[in-house]
């Protein structure tokens, strides 16, 4: 999905979502919905999907839209990084979308502690990135990606709806099978940069 198309589709339902919200006049609006539908119609093809299901997960918000925020976690023990298994088998740092009633902090701490039984300490921030330019996105909305680097506290791994396992990698043990839309191997190579060296600034695209 990382091309044009996409692009395009994004762009003209952003105009469309805003024109419903912000104009007045009536045959503007009509204008503006018919564009909606062009833009769902758009990922339809693309992916081969339904064109209602793509509407109602395409076209499903109000105002002006903005990217969605996700928070992800590196916590390290003994120079390794804290991976989780998803139930699909791939693996990714610990991290989801940002609720409405949490900070940037307290959700990466939640996030955590749903995932792997943990309860973590943020420490600082270590990059906020715009997805599109460094994660496979299959999404058809903008993401902001904030990587915090945590601390551990306490806690041990317990069962959940989300992920299978956890473990600690080094550098060179990684595994190959990883969640690219959620962590590249880059982007926990960066944050391993972090870890090692506190004195480099906060990454931003």
């Amino acid at each position: 999905m990382n091309d044009k198309w996409l692009d395009f589709a994004m762009r003209i339902q952003s105009i469309a979502q805003a024109g419903l919200t912000y104009g007045k006049d009536p045959y503007d609006k009509e204008r503006y919905q018919a564009l909606r539908q062009i833009a769902a119609e758009m990922l339809a093809v693309k992916t081969d999907s339904p064109t209602d299901k793509v509407y109602q997960l395409f076209c499903n918000e109000v105002g002006y839209q903005t990217p969605k925020v996700d928070t992800r976690a590196a916590v390290f023990q003994d120079h390794k990084i804290l991976l989780v298994e998803e139930n699909n088998g791939t693996w990714s740092l610990p991290g989801g979308w940002c609720d409405v009633d949490q900070s940037v902090a307290s959700n990466t701490q939640k996030e955590v502690k749903e995932e792997t039984g943990l309860t973590v300490s943020t420490e600082r921030l270590i990059a906020l990135q715009d997805w599109r330019k460094h994660n496979v996105t299959n999404y058809a909305y903008g993401v902001v990606k904030i990587f915090v680097l945590c601390q551990y506290e306490s806690g041990e791994f317990e069962d959940n709806i989300e992920t299978i396992r956890i473990g600690y990698f080094g550098k060179n043990e990684l595994p190959d099978k990883l969640a690219v839309e959620k962590c590249t191997k880059e982007q926990i190579l960066m944050c391993f940069d972090a870890y090692e060296h506190p004195e480099r600034p906060t990454l931003f695209d």
